[in-house]
């Protein structure tokens, strides 16, 4: 369904129903899409880092970012394209957590759900009933 919105990038308010940005700035983003593309689609660029990217065609970084993320940009035919881990920083190719952060995450989960079945086994001790008749 279709609502009002602020566009994230220019902030005209604008009719939202799939993009958080407006036509302008969607068709904008698309230019500077083939722009990239056309460059790294190059035979001799196709090793090309984000960082070479943003230098040789003045595309934001968080846009290729965000293109690699999405998979417009598969890192498959391109080696060199990485994003940050959402935690850390890290480069990364695909999803959103470093290998190192996914498993950190993972092993407080464990710890979290080991202290709460423990604590749970310690509440359901006390909770015997005595009535007094």
């Amino acid at each position: 369904m279709a609502e009002l919105a602020n566009c994230k990038n220019c902030g005209k308010l604008f009719v939202r129903t799939t993009s958080d940005i407006c036509p302008a700035c969607h068709k904008e983003d698309e230019k500077k899409f083939q722009k990239v593309y056309k460059f790294i689609s190059k035979r001799e660029n196709r090793e090309a880092t984000v960082q070479e990217l943003h230098d040789t065609t003045g595309v934001e970084e968080k846009l290729i970012f965000r293109w690699i993320e999405e998979g417009r940009l598969l890192v498959k035919n391109f080696p060199n394209l990485f994003y940050p881990c959402s935690s850390c920083g890290e480069p990364i190719q695909s999803g959103r957590l470093c290998e190192n952060c996914a498993s950190k995450i993972k092993r407080d989960l464990e710890t979290y759900e080991a202290d709460a079945s423990k604590n749970q086994d310690d509440h359901d001790h006390y909770k015997t009933y005595k009535l007094d008749r």
